[in-house]
């Protein structure tokens, strides 16, 4: 198993997305391969697995971790919100399983360089693809207040947005703010006194929603997941982990349209609008971490497990 990053609910994610069925599947969220490598090893011969990551370095990761399934498995560097055009330039039109982890990998958040945690000293970076010019910098010191209030509220559920962002703006007039810690601490001492040492770390939400705007995690998700389910064969299975309520949202409403698309009025006899089920729920409610794995792995905590099976029509 590689260290790069410790998959969640790994035996959860198998045991929906039976990669043991054989067929074409697809990793859209390939980060350090934790999922990728357990369904490779469930694969039957002739089978196929496309990991997607536009992280250079999981991309490199993936090449030299996954080396022995040289025959069964392709990295692809690019976004999975293109997933669709980037398999068919593979000649791929169809796949039979897929899985997204929305997650930021354990690899991003403890290499200190790449600025995602606030807990170590680094430029402010967050950027998922190195090779992108947007950075948080420039989230942190050229949004207006009102915009930086938004995200800080909207992405990281901060009630608190309006100070955080208004101290962020003031600290900048005097000098531009450039490292982690330094955000870190002008999030801390924004916070309330009597709310900065209850459970979470202060910046984390601030930290997380800073993170969603630079790389773009929420725009387009909608579209993306759509345009994943519309390749899926009919019983082709799509598993999808979220850490965040606005993205758990939007996957458990696009499932819950898939499955149940009838808009007639509740007392009607008949259903009269022809829209018919696409795909079938298998998780009633989101699967969580177990306890155990919460306890071993604290970034298991937030997340949530959504699955769905294609029926026999291919989706709106």
């Amino acid at each position: 198993m590689s260290t790069y990053h410790t998959p969640i609910m790994a035996q959860e994610v198998l045991d929906l997305l039976l990669p043991e069925r054989g067929g074409t599947f697809a990793d859209g969220t390939l980060g350090g391969t934790g999922h990728a490598q357990l369904v490779l090893e469930r694969l039957p011969k002739g089978s196929k697995l496309y990991g997607i990551d536009r992280d250079g370095d999981a991309i490199q990761n993936a090449q030299e971790t996954l080396r022995a399934y040289a025959d069964s498995f392709v990295a692809i560097r690019g976004n999975f919100f293109n997933m669709k055009e980037l398999l068919q330039k593979e000649g791929v039109s169809a796949i039979d399983g897929a899985l997204l982890d929305l997650g930021v990998s354990s690899h991003q958040l403890d290499e200190a360089e790449r600025g995602f945690s606030y807990h170590q000293e680094a430029p402010l970076d967050m950027r998922m693809d190195t090779s992108a010019s947007f950075s948080a910098y420039d989230v942190v010191n050229g949004y207006e207040t009102q915009e930086l209030a938004k995200i800080i509220r909207e992405y990281g559920e901060e009630r608190y947005a309006g100070r955080i962002a208004g101290a962020i703006v003031r600290e900048r007039e005097l000098q531009p703010i450039k490292t982690t810690t330094r955000l870190s601490e002008i999030v801390c001492k924004a916070t309330p006194p009597d709310k900065r040492f209850a459970g979470q770390h202060p910046a984390r939400r601030t930290f997380q929603a800073i993170r969603i705007e630079v790389n773009g995690e929420l725009a387009g998700l909608e579209n993306a997941i759509r345009e994943i389910q519309s390749i899926l064969r009919p019983g082709g299975r799509f598993c999808i982990i979220t850490f965040h309520s606005l993205e758990d949202r939007i996957v458990k409403q696009l499932f819950k349209e898939w499955e149940s698309p009838c808009v007639c009025p509740p007392k009607s006899p008949v259903c009269v609008c022809g829209k018919v089920p696409t795909a079938k729920i298998l998780t009633k409610k989101p699967l969580i971490a177990s306890e155990q794995e919460q306890a071993d792995n604290p970034r298991a905590r937030s997340a949530k497990l959504r699955a769905i099976e294609k029926l026999g029509m291919t989706a709106g």
